[in-house]
């Protein structure tokens, strides 16, 4: 395998998958994560997949295989990672007067996989506001923000 191609080119989906199967199981890196590939493999247990399937997708075991999956490895820990990182939840004073008689039905329900970061991700139970009540929002910001 000529590692400049092989690096280039787009990586099988189910290889992503089994490495991202694999470094579920054991949150490590390189060469631990390696270990615990070929242990999946061998036992057949990402989707009754062996090493000859495997093979098939691009997950090569060999010496001369390994730079190359080191590499997809180090991409898809990193995706990982990223998905990972803390969110930091920021309680923030809503400008808009929410109206009396909304009720929790009527407010729009955004999941968190919906909204972009920066949009309100939950909204507290809306009630009748007195005067010396703020209303608030919850906004999700990444952690050191």
């Amino acid at each position: 395998m000529d590692l400049r191609t092989a690096a280039t080119r787009d990586p099988d989906p189910e290889a992503v998958e089994f490495i991202r199967f694999c470094y579920r199981r054991r949150r490590v890196g390189w060469p631990e994560l390696y270990d615990e590939m070929c242990a999946v493999a061998a036992r057949g247990l990402f989707r009754g997949l062996v090493t000859d399937d495997l093979a098939a997708h691009g997950i090569g075991f060999s010496l001369f295989d390994t730079p190359a999956l080191a590499a997809l490895a180090a991409s898809v820990v990193v995706e990982e990672q990223a998905a990972r990182r803390p969110m930091t939840v920021v309680i923030t004073p809503v400008a808009e007067e929410v109206p009396a008689d909304v009720t929790p039905a009527d407010t729009p329900e955004i999941t968190s996989n919906d909204a972009p970061a920066d949009r309100v991700i939950a909204r507290p139970r809306v009630e009748p506001i007195r005067a010396s009540e703020t209303p608030v929002r919850l906004v999700a910001v990444p952690a050191g923000a």
